[in-house]
Formats: C-alpha cells, structure tokens, sequence
C-alpha cells in the first residue's frame, strides 16, 4: 500500500467536516480540483469509495467507508493539527497543563522544579481549573490534565496517581474538635466555606454534611483550596478540605481527619497523541513519584 499522507487525511477530513469539497478547498487555500484530487488519491490507496457526489451537486455523502474514517480521525485529528500548529507558530517548546488550584499550589511547585532541571527550554503554562479539564484537553486548549475525575474519554486516557483524604478544618478559637461521626450534626447552623458549582470536593462534601436530612450550604463559595483554607484563617467558617493542605504551623486552624469519607484519588490525563511525548512523560513520572513520596496519599 502507498504511504497516506497527513495532507490527504487532512483534506478528506474537513470535506466530510464540512460537506463539502469547496468549503474544504477555502480552509485548506486550495482549488476545488486539487481538494477532489486529494479524496480521489485517498480513495485509490485504501482501494476503496469514501465520498460520493452527484455531478453539480454542492454537498457531498461519506459512504460507509468513509463515515467510519471520519469518526476514527475526529476529534483526535482537530487536536493534532491544532498543536502542531502551536508547535510551528512557537519555536520555543510549550506544554500547556490544567490542573486544581490545590494541586497546583500544594504539590506541583516540586514537579514544576524537578521538570525545569531536566528540561530548562521548555515553557510550562499552567491553568488553575477544576471543571472542563477533559473538553480543554480534547479542543487542544490543553496538553496535560491533573483531575478528581475520571472522564471515560479514549481521547483523554488517564492513569491513577494516587488517592488522599479529607480533613475537616475550622477557626481553632471555635474550641474543641468533634468526633468525625458527629461532624454533619456540629455542622449545623455554622457558616460553611466551600467550592465553586460543579466542584468536586464540592459535591462530595455536601453529600457527606447532609447525609442524613440535613440542609447544610455554603456560605461562601471560592473557586480554589487556598482561598477556602484562606477564609477559614479569617474565622468565616469551616470547611472541608484535602488533609495534606493543613501543616503543622497552621496554628490558627483546627484539623478533623474524615476517614469515612471516600478517598479522593487523583488521575494524570493526557491527549491521546501526546502519550509518548517526552515532555508529558516526565511530567507523568515526576508527578507520580510526588505522590508516591506524600505520607499523606495512597
């Protein structure tokens, strides 16, 4: 068989995309001609009809040949051409990663240290974000996930890097801590600092407080562990957070550990493409060996 050419692929790709071959010949600044020839040479290496179109007709029809290569390439092939194009526009290299705001603030600073002595030309642009991780990854926004979910996406494979607990946390001048059994009922009627809608830790913990009836809800509502643990320090409520967040000098806090909470873990996702990258390997192995290091994770 003939070598198919990304070009080929491509030009079949946004002509099923779009319907048409002179929609595709605009994108791809190519003739109408030079956009059916491409097909047609597609068409003639894998020895088989992929498109069909009427003479004069302006829309074309996958067959099923074709429909089945156009579902096997998309959206995988939208988020290739998008980084490859990010590659050519930046000579510098750039791994783009979304991560939560208390991974990043607590744990990613060592990887980010260990990654830059391996690697000091390549960029790192981090987003802070609990939510949209997995659609992020698949419209090529993203290179690299760190998530509290597991998405079921083959386009975004992930592997477990490890689980934590929860801990809850409050104004140490609130007095003694509850029992973790009693922690819904101590909860009630006090202010309550959570996450923003959608969160993880967010819909775990409101579960956990309102169990049994209850109608606990948050207070104030942030968009990151720091700003939580941020408000707690102040006295505007309690929270509940991850337990490696809370260290020994933090003095003015008070730590409950809630092991009858699930385990939260956490996954390390990628783009499908990028999964023999260099770069994403090392983030994935110095990330792994963070947690694996942490007393605090399993």
């Amino acid at each position: 068989m003939s070598e198919v050419s990304l070009t080929l692929i491509q030009t079949f790709y946004l002509v099923a995309r779009h319907g048409s071959y002179s929609a595709a010949a605009r994108e791809l600044n190519l003739t109408y001609q030079s956009a059916a020839n491409h097909v047609r040479r597609l068409e003639q290496i894998l020895k088989d009809r992929l498109v069909e179109s009427e003479q004069g007709a302006k829309r074309i029809t996958l067959t099923p040949r074709g429909r089945t290569l156009y579902n096997l390439l998309h959206p995988e092939l939208d988020i290739m051409l998008d980084r490859l194009s990010i590659v050519v526009e930046n000579q510098r290299a750039l791994v783009r990663i979304g991560l939560p705001q208390a991974i990043f603030y607590f744990l990613f600073p060592p990887v980010l240290g260990a990654f830059r002595q391996q690697h000091p030309d390549v960029e790192i642009v981090a987003y802070e974000r609990d939510t949209v991780l997995a659609e992020l990854v698949k419209n090529g926004s993203l290179d690299v996930c760190i998530s509290e979910r597991f998405f079921g996406d083959p386009v975004v494979p992930q592997r477990l890097l490890g689980t934590y607990g929860l801990s809850l946390v409050y104004p140490a001048g609130w007095g003694e801590p509850p029992a973790a059994a009693d922690v819904p009922r101590w909860a009630e009627n006090r202010p309550f600092v959570s996450y923003e809608p959608g969160q993880t830790l967010r819909n775990l913990t409101l579960d956990f407080l309102n169990r049994e009836g209850g109608n606990i809800q948050p207070d104030i509502a942030t968009s990151g562990t720091s700003s939580v643990k941020r408000c707690v320090e102040e006295g505007l409520g309690f929270a509940i957070i991850p337990s490696w967040c809370v260290a020994p000098e933090d003095r003015t806090l008070r730590q409950v550990s809630l092991d009858q909470l699930p385990r939260v873990k956490v996954y390390f996702g990628e783009s499908q493409f990028l999964r023999e990258n260099v770069y994403v390997k090392a983030l994935y192995e110095l990330f792994r060996q963070q947690i694996a290091d942490n007393p605090l994770f399993s």
